[in-house]
C-alpha cells in the first residue's frame, strides 16, 4: 500500500501556515469501536478514554514481565552497534540514549509484546479497525539527568509531518519503573484532545533530526497551553512498574526533567487505524524516515 496526497485546502487541521495559533474543536470521536463491544477494556474504561482522552491499566505486565523487559533495555542500550543506528536518539547533554525507534523489529521480545491481545486488542478496541503500528519506541530517562518532554500534541506533528489524517490513533505507554509525581512521570491535560492547536513556524527540511532530542516547530505557544490548562487541568499519571496508559494522540501531554535518583523508562507503542494510513505530509517538505513514521501499512496479527 502506497501514500497519497493529502488536501491542504480542505484539511480542517491546519498547523504552521499562520502566525497566530488557532485552536480549532475536534468532531471526530476518541473511541471509534462499539462501546458495548467486547474487549479488554469496560465500558466504563471507554468512557474515561472518551471523556478523558486518557485510559490507565494498574497492572498490564506481571513483574516477571517488568523484569524481562527491563534486561532487554539495558540489552539494548549498552549495544554498541544501536547506539551509531540512526534509529537512537542520543541527549544533548549527558550523551546518553534517549531513545530507541522501531524497537519492536529491532527486539523479538518487544515486538511480541507489540503484538499481545493485551496491548494491541485494546488499540483495535477503541480504534474500532484493525490496527497497524504507525511507530514504536523505548524511552530513557534515568536518575539525575533524564530530560523531559515538552507540551505537545503527538497528532500535530503526525498530521504536519508524516500525512496522519484524523486523530485516529492511539499510544500505549507501559510503565518499567515507578512513576512518581517527582521523577518525570507523564503529564496530560484531561479533554483536551478534543481541540487541536494549531502551531506557528514553518517545518523545515530533516526536522525530525532536531525534534526528536528537542522539539521547538510543532510546540503549543504558551497563552493556548494556559488556556487549555485553566480549562482542563493537568493530570499527574503515576502507576507502578507494569502499569499503562493508553491515550489519544491529540491529547496534550508532556513530562519534566528528571533530577531524582529514581530512573523513568517505558515501551511506548502506538497504533494507527488501517482505516486513517498516511498520505503525503500536509506541512513538512518531505516525509519522516519509516522508523519514525511507519508507510507499511499491514495489520498487527490479532
Amino acid at each position: 500500500m502506497t501514500a497519497v496526497v493529502g488536501s491542504k485546502t480542505s484539511d480542517r487541521y491546519q498547523t504552521r501556515v499562520s502566525a497566530t495559533p488557532t485552536l480549532i474543536e475536534r468532531t471526530e470521536p476518541a473511541v471509534w469501536g462499539d462501546p458495548a463491544g467486547a474487549g479488554p477494556l469496560d465500558a466504563q474504561d471507554l468512557a474515561a478514554h472518551e471523556r478523558d482522552g486518557f485510559v490507565t491499566v494498574p497492572q498490564l505486565l506481571t513483574p516477571e514481565e517488568v523484569g524481562r523487559y527491563v534486561a532487554e533495555l539495558h540489552r539494548l542500550a549498552t549495544d554498541p552497534a544501536i547506539r551509531v543506528d540512526d534509529r537512537a536518539v542520543i541527549e544533548k547533554t549527558s550523551d546518553e540514549v534517549r531513545s530507541i525507534f522501531e524497537v519492536h523489529k529491532i527486539s523479538e521480545v518487544i515486538g511480541a509484546l507489540a503484538a499481545d491481545k493485551r496491548v494491541a486488542g485494546r488499540a483495535r478496541q477503541i480504534l474500532g479497525s484493525d490496527v497497524y503500528i504507525h511507530q514504536s519506541r523505548v524511552n530513557y530517562k534515568p536518575g539525575f539527568g533524564g530530560g523531559g518532554f515538552y507540551w505537545h500534541s503527538d497528532f500535530e506533528t503526525w498530521h504536519a509531518e508524516d500525512g496522519m489524517p484524523l486523530p485516529r490513533a492511539v499510544s500505549i505507554s507501559i510503565s518499567l519503573t515507578d512513576n512518581y509525581p517527582y521523577n518525570g512521570c507523564l503529564m496530560i491535560m484531561p479533554g483536551s484532545h478534543k481541540t487541536f492547536v494549531s502551531c506557528v513556524g514553518e517545518t523545515p527540511e530533516d526536522h525530525y533530526r532536531e525534534s526528536l532530542r528537542e522539539q521547538e516547530i510543532g510546540t503549543p505557544d504558551p497563552e493556548s497551553l494556559t488556556m487549555l490548562a485553566d480549562r482542563h487541568s493537568i493530570a499527574m499519571l503515576t502507576g507502578s512498574a507494569g502499569s499503562a496508559t493508553l491515550f489519544d494522540s491529540n491529547c496534550m501531554h508532556g513530562s519534566s526533567d528528571n533530577i531524582t535518583p529514581y530512573p523513568r523508562s517505558n515501551i511506548f507503542l502506538v497504533y494507527n487505524s488501517v482505516e486513517n494510513a498516511l498520505v503525503e505530509p500536509y506541512y513538512a517538505p518531505k516525509p519522516r524516515p519509516g522508523f519514525i513514521a511507519a508507510r507499511d501499512f499491514t495489520p498487527v496479527p490479532g
